[in-house]
């Protein structure tokens, strides 16, 4: 029988560690083995110290119960112990898998993916398969050990009581099957509702200003009650299920007990089996009732973790639309020539984006890229920096087709400044050494100053030690900017591409970034992607994006007394109505 590929890739992560499994299966199968001498002790313990009044057997019985229990609590610990140790590396082999798989996803998968859901597989569901894993796995194997030595000891002491007591245990297995299917779709479920949960707080909180100044609190907290509501219904029918499927099979157990005692109760009455053989079948059936429902409690748990592995790897099965060459080339120097040829692109609803767009940068040249939004300006970067890549057509960077080169060599040649900088919760020296960690103070300092923002931060209470907050919170949109600018420079690329890199600034503020930069990158390619009329005025060229298509290309001198589509986009009202006269 095949085994299903969701169970064969979870193997994949226990193999290299399956020695250190074994040692603890060798070490809980020495703990299982102590365990199962305790209850064969009652023979003698019953038949030899108490019926025969022997003293001496009844010091040594218990002298071995105290010695057998030590040692089968220390084996038990040691194992556990170690197993917690393993589980937990193998379950981080597993988010750490997952982490990096997301790291080479495009934008194209975090537009359509919730950040919420994101999460909630990272956290939650492999949570839960660490939680099953170090708390269930283990338990499993040592009750299945145990069960099976507890029955192999009931059918050597009295295989037609063992008989009797097995023939419940059909029943039970069916009663806890029935239960399985219904289990996995309810957990399935509660897994989405928490997610939505997840989504629905990552949403809002994030938009807290838009919702207090909408007078939209009630309106939100009502849909998350609605949400908690939904949630609670669905947890509560997993509940109800999960005691269906562990409680209805115990019960059937007990019935098969009770039958054990009328049957061997009665033959010990009519003196066809010892009262110690009895107590000691006694002893080992109250045993297997334990891990016999142990073992169906731990099939819920392994039921929610089969959900929460299938959830996991839904993301890893996400398709990675941009993948490294074997023999991809190393770029050692860059001189900063860029080159679209016939470059195409759609979005996945089959909308164009570019429609075989080209144009050249030569070395150095500073070039603005204008146009409506949408119009697919910043696409651009994006290809550029090969986070994705064109459905027809080739992009180059010095002549070569960016799929041929290495990753890491181009985006350590090629930086990229977002219109919304990602700003991460440390300091503003880590945020500005983010991409180039060993940078120095004095080279930290200068890109500083080249982005306009050296007088902000020296003027902070701790400087360039000074905390920006979650997602740059406790700095301005503007001086977000500056900072993810300034860490741009600091990389020192041979190419810069800038989306909207002045949006929150003031004029002035504007000037001094322009003026930086241009010095910083003097000699060296630019790509402004840019609304600013200012921006646009003071790049060597120009690029227009119209309808997916590039519609006009020149000085922006030229450009704007031609009165084409860069005159348009840039034109004042009052120009309109005096050009419509």
């Amino acid at each position: 029988m095949p085994i299903p590929t969701g169970l064969r890739r979870a193997f994949a992560y226990l193999i290299p560690y399956w020695r250190r499994l074994v040692l603890v299966m060798l070490i809980s199968l020495v703990s299982t083995v102590s365990t199962l001498a305790i209850p064969y002790l009652s023979i003698d313990l019953v038949d030899r110290a108490l019926v025969g009044r022997d003293l001496i057997a009844l010091r040594r019985i218990v002298l071995w119960f105290v010695l057998l229990g030590i040692s089968s609590y220390v084996l038990n610990v040691a194992s556990g112990l170690r197993y917690t140790r393993v589980s937990a590396e193998i379950l981080f082999a597993m988010r750490l898998s997952l982490y990096e798989h997301l790291q080479r996803l495009s934008p194209r998968f975090y537009a359509r993916t919730r950040l919420g859901d994101i999460v909630a597989r990272i956290n939650s569901d492999i949570g839960e398969i660490q939680r099953v894993a170090a708390e269930t796995a283990l338990a499993w194997v040592g009750n299945v050990l145990f069960l099976v030595g507890c029955s192999a000891m009931l059918i050597w002491l009295d295989w037609k009581l063992a008989l009797l007591s097995a023939t419940v245990m059909p029943f039970s297995l069916w009663a806890l099957v029935a239960y399985r299917r219904r289990l996995e779709t309810r957990v399935a479920t509660l897994r989405q509702h928490s997610s939505a949960i997840g989504s629905f707080l990552i949403e809002t909180l994030q938009a807290t200003t838009l919702t207090v100044t909408s007078n939209a609190q009630r309106r939100e907290t009502g849909r998350f009650r609605r949400l908690n509501d939904a949630f609670i219904d669905v947890l509560m029918s997993v509940q109800r299920v999960t005691y269906l499927a562990g409680g209805l099979p115990a019960i059937i157990l007990s019935l098969g007990t009770s039958a054990v005692f009328l049957y061997g109760g009665t033959r010990v009455v009519e003196g066809t089996l010892t009262l110690g053989t009895f107590a000691a079948f006694l002893a080992y059936q109250m045993r297997v009732f334990a891990p016999a429902q142990a073992l169906m409690g731990l099939y819920a748990n392994l039921a929610t973790a089969r959900v929460s592995w299938h959830r996991v790897l839904e993301l890893l099965d996400a398709p990675v639309d941009v993948v490294e060459r074997p023999d991809a080339l190393p770029l050692h120097t860059v001189r900063g020539e860029i080159a679209f040829e016939d470059v195409s692109l759609t979005t996945e609803r089959g909308a164009a984006v570019l429609d075989r767009a080209s144009f050249r940068v030569h070395p150095g040249e500073a070039v603005a890229i204008v146009g409506a939004s949408g119009s697919g300006k910043s696409t651009l970067a994006y290809l550029l920096l090969r986070l994705i890549d064109p459905d027809a057509g080739v992009v180059r960077l010095d002549g070569l087709d960016l799929r041929a080169v290495r990753l890491d060599d181009l985006r350590r040649h090629v930086v990229f400044v977002e219109q919304e900088p990602a700003l991460m919760h440390a300091s503003v020296a880590e945020n500005l050494r983010y991409g180039t960690p060993d940078a120095d103070d004095g080279m930290m300092r200068r890109a500083a100053a080249a982005a306009g923002i050296a007088a902000f931060v020296d003027a902070l209470p701790k400087g360039y030690a000074t905390l920006v907050g979650e997602r740059g919170q406790q700095v301005s949109v503007g001086e977000r900017q500056r900072l993810a600018l300034a860490r741009a420079l600091l990389a020192d690329p041979s190419v810069l591409v800038l989306d909207e890199p002045t949006a929150a600034l003031d004029p002035i503020s504007e000037r001094q970034v322009i003026d930086g930069y241009r010095t910083a990158m003097r000699g060296r390619t630019t790509i402004l992607i840019s609304h600013r009329r200012e921006l646009a005025m003071r790049a060597d060229r120009v690029l227009v994006i119209e309808g997916a298509r590039i519609v006009e290309s020149g000085a922006p001198g030229e450009l704007m007394a031609h009165g084409g589509a860069f005159a348009r986009l840039f034109a004042t009202p009052a120009s309109i109505a005096t050009e419509a006269r």
